[in-house]
């Protein structure tokens, strides 16, 4: 009630928006632009907090939904004039570090893994399963690489080239996104972009991020103890409460534990 008393200073209060998951476009992809985007919203217009928190544990995903995201996050803060602060808990890495380098400051946990600052693409071939079941792939295209690296054929030199053109340009636009988030951090020499990851104040060594702090203690240091911490995180889908998407849950929550799996988590 105070917020609305005249001459009553209301207690200061910081957004905290929950990023977990991994980073995917549809309905398995327990972050995407689209889905975020009201949370976002909601966030950085409700009231006018004194700082936006970014709680990070993601593992990566999609490159085109991590700058999505982290664009939606970088426009409000500078048109709110509102601090961002991330916090990274198990894991910040490829996508997932894409995000946090939304935020103005980054802070990790003693064990948290950052970085990861590269482009993977991973498949199965099965060109010899077919053969043996004796069946007949038959594809016909326009354009000569309309079927590039199908997975039912076998693996061209010429396709592998081209993916991997499309990865490197993919790769620079994140090794961009970094160096114009965290260049005053960077050290010089090193090379923080081959895809390596980073752990605790390891990352803080490497400029990836600023300290080594927790979401409580700091806000409370920095805005005083009786700082209000309000919550901000995706609503499940009436289908998903209801239990009707179960085999989308199913396969999301596959893929979700394989991409903290390569971080051993």
């Amino acid at each position: 009630m105070k917020r609305w008393i005249p001459f009553v200073k209301s207690a200061p209060t910081v957004a905290v928006i929950r990023l977990q998951g991994m980073i995917a476009s549809g309905p398995r992809g327990q972050l995407n632009d689209a889905g975020l985007a009201p949370v976002i919203e909601r966030a950085f217009r409700r009231g006018k907090p004194d700082a936006v928190a970014l709680v990070i544990n993601s593992p990566g995903g999609s490159p085109a939904q991590s700058s999505l995201i982290a664009a939606r996050i970088r426009r409000l803060a500078e048109e709110k004039e509102i601090p961002v602060i991330g916090f990274v808990e198990d894991v910040a890495a490829s996508g997932g570090y894409w995000l946090a380098c939304a935020a103005d400051e980054i802070f990790v946990d003693e064990s948290s893994i950052l970085g990861s600052i590269g482009v993977i693409s991973a498949g199965f071939g099965f060109p010899q399963a077919l053969e043996k079941l004796g069946v007949e792939r038959r594809v016909h295209t326009a354009g000569k690489s309309k079927s590039m690296m199908d997975p039912f054929r076998p693996e061209k030199a010429e396709d592998v080239e081209r993916l991997k053109a499309l990865q490197e340009q993919i790769h620079q636009s994140f090794i961009r996104h970094v160096r114009n988030r965290r260049a005053r951090h960077l050290p010089e020499g090193d090379d923080l972009f081959t895809g390596d990851v980073w752990i605790g104040q390891g990352a803080v060594d490497k400029g990836l991020a600023d300290g080594v702090g927790h979401l409580v203690p700091i806000m409370k240091t920095r805005y005083g103890k009786d700082v209000r911490l309000r919550m901000y995180g995706q609503r499940r889908s009436l289908a998903s409460r209801l239990g009707l998407s179960i085999a989308e849950e199913a396969l999301g929550a596959i893929e979700d534990r394989a991409g903290f799996a390569r971080f051993g988590l």
